[in-house]
């Protein structure tokens, strides 16, 4: 062999480098840009602030003097939470799909479970973040309320009670993405969301009063029941499995089918 031969061969090797893997820290980050980058999503992320304001804003003007407590603001604050999360957590999977990116984001990173990982990282990331901002508002609701009514300051919430009303919201959150990651289509997975947060609970509470044998399956089989016993401070070891094995029927199961489905769909 020349020495050319040898000296060209020698330049073929160096630049055949290996690529890099892209770091998790990257997918998730830009993940988290592609949550702000379109209007919906912003006014989404935004109605967070909004909604919690007005909340706050509706106790002082409407709740008697007697309830201007912490307890009521983040109580008020927290009904909208239950709807905005698990939207947000919606649309940041179903994106790729209706926006018809996914052949993009999938080519870029070609290991799909790396991106449902990202997704789910940030969506629960923007949860935990917008949790406690809206439990400040509150906090500042609850100091001008009682400042206008002229009454006592009461800070009636725990930490234990805001933990697990964090931990309520979030799993909130994961039934949304886990809808997303199942049905892929934004429309679909809202309106899914709808009648398992609104339809199931009137139909199980219907069962449950009617049928004396499913009162007591209830709390086993009802997600949203056993997630109640997280907004009322309930918690005992019964409720902590009640919660977990209603959150393998709900939640794990239909999010490893909906997982099943993304890696051996075609994506177009």
């Amino acid at each position: 062999m020349t020495a050319i031969a040898v000296e060209r061969e020698h330049d073929v090797q160096q630049t055949h480098v290996p690529a890099r893997r892209i770091p998790m820290s990257r997918v998730v980050s830009v993940e988290l840009r592609k949550m702000f980058d379109t209007r919906a999503g912003f006014w989404l992320l935004a109605s967070i602030v909004i909604a919690a304001v007005g909340a706050t804003g509706a106790v002082i003007l409407f709740a008697p003097d007697d309830q201007l407590t912490y307890n009521s603001f983040a109580a008020a604050i927290g009904f909208p939470m239950t709807v905005i999360l698990p939207m947000i957590a919606i649309l940041a999977v179903t994106g790729e799909w209706s926006q018809r990116t996914g052949l993009t984001t999938f080519t870029l990173v070609p290991h799909r479970g790396r991106v449902i990982g990202a997704k789910a990282i940030a969506a629960v990331a923007v949860g935990t973040a917008a949790i406690p901002l809206a439990f400040a508002i509150g906090a500042v609701g609850n100091v001008i309320g009682t400042s206008i009514a002229g009454t006592d300051l009461v800070w009636n919430l725990s930490f234990t009670d805001a933990a697990y009303i964090t931990l309520a919201d979030v799993l909130g959150l994961l039934v949304g993405f886990m809808l997303g990651v199942l049905i892929r289509n934004s429309a679909g997975a809202i309106v899914a969301y709808f009648v398992y947060s609104l339809l199931l609970p009137t139909v199980f509470g219907l069962l449950a009063q009617s049928q004396d044998w499913f009162s007591n399956l209830q709390p086993w089989v009802d997600f949203n029941f056993a997630q109640g016993y997280l907004y009322n401070n309930e918690m005992t070891a019964e409720h902590w499995a009640n919660l977990g094995f209603a959150a393998g029927i709900w939640l794990v199961l239909p999010m490893l089918v909906g997982l099943t489905l993304v890696m051996r769909s075609e994506v177009k």
